[in-house]
């Protein structure tokens, strides 16, 4: 199956040929390892460009270890973590914030994907009760896993409700990108500057090859974390290969010409797609992913040439996503290939 049949997952996309160039660059010659490079520490330089300049980033390969770690360092484990019914630590991370932190998760259902301040106070009611586990942290997704983007007033809300309570506020931000390009702002607009104490930012799905990034925005939370990501097996000793990446990255604001691509490319599949008989597009597209129901004999038979995911069969809910080097060409007659299906 040729890449202009891939709708899945951002996660398909190939590696930015500007990543690719800095990859090759950094594998000249040899560096001392573990970070000591500097490579790691121009990268380290353009995320406190970005960010802001007391930030403390450190560098893991995984998504999912950015989650854990983050978090890992904010909790013991009799806490828990607040987060929505369908946020990812919940629900694609194969109970690894749980297994690897010993920490519970409190779930809250949503409709949109986002939580709110007056979704905390009724799971804090037992703090202090020795027999409970007490709530520590709050996780949200940006953008949501539904397609949802928070708002800079939503996160600030959120935040400043969680550190009236204690709590801490933590971002997973593996599409951080996506939202920022369809809002305006910038990264710091975001998180920074909106009280977020420690973000996971995402760069596997907005043009790297590998590698994300825990940043401590609040940098008094990083005092162990070097030791939380060796002990993880996080510590990559060549860490100049992630570095580099970033740098490419964030310099010349790449990562926001990638996002705005692929951002562009979920609304040209949403307006080739406005009536076509049968489907439904379930909210409107912030980011770069389209959320779409409609037969479910129709999406099996668009399956035959189409990599994508369905993700409630009873409701016929399925997920298209674009990346950065999604083509029009492909947008379209993906489009034209949904409108066969559905016999119009």
């Amino acid at each position: 199956m040729d890449s202009s049949r891939f709708f899945a997952s951002d996660n398909t996309a190939g590696v930015h040929p500007a990543v690719m160039a800095a990859l090759a660059e950094a594998n000249a010659g040899h560096a001392r390892a573990y970070g000591h490079d500097p490579a790691t520490d121009r990268a380290i330089a353009a995320i406190r460009g970005v960010f802001g300049a007391e930030v403390e980033p450190y560098f893991v390969f995984l998504g999912t270890a950015a989650n854990v770690l983050a978090l890992r360092a904010l909790l013991t484990p009799w806490q828990a973590v607040i987060c929505t019914a369908m946020a990812h630590i919940n629900t694609d991370e194969c109970g690894a914030a749980e297994s690897l932190i010993g920490c519970k998760l409190f779930t809250v259902a949503s409709a949109d994907g986002k939580l709110r301040p007056e979704d905390l106070d009724p799971l804090l009611r037992e703090r202090g009760n020795e027999h409970r586990v007490q709530p520590r942290v709050v996780s949200i997704t940006q953008a949501t896993e539904i397609g949802t983007v928070y708002r800079p007033e939503e996160i600030r809300a959120l935040a400043d409700a969680a550190h009236e309570r204690d709590l801490y506020l933590h971002m997973d931000g593996a599409r951080l990108a996506n939202a920022a390009a369809f809002l305006g702002c910038s990264l710091a607009e975001l998180t920074t500057d909106c009280g977020v104490d420690v973000l996971s930012f995402g760069g596997t799905k907005n043009g790297l090859m590998f590698g994300e990034a825990v940043v401590f925005l609040k940098p008094e939370l990083a005092r162990h974390f070097k030791y939380h990501r060796k002990q993880s097996m996080q510590l990559i000793s060549k860490m100049r290969y992630i570095a580099a990446q970033f740098e490419a990255l964030l310099t010349g604001a790449l990562w926001l010409e990638n996002a705005r691509r692929a951002n562009a490319m979920a609304r040209r599949l949403a307006a080739a797609l406005e009536g076509a008989p049968g489907l439904t597009i379930t909210r409107p597209v912030e980011a770069n992913g389209l959320f779409v129901t409609m037969p479910l004999p129709a999406l099996k038979a668009l399956q035959q040439d189409y990599y994508f995911y369905i993700l409630d069969e009873a409701a016929g809910l399925a997920r298209w996503m674009t990346a950065y080097d999604t083509a029009p060409e492909a947008v379209d007659a993906f489009a034209a290939a949904v409108r066969r299906v559905l016999g119009g």
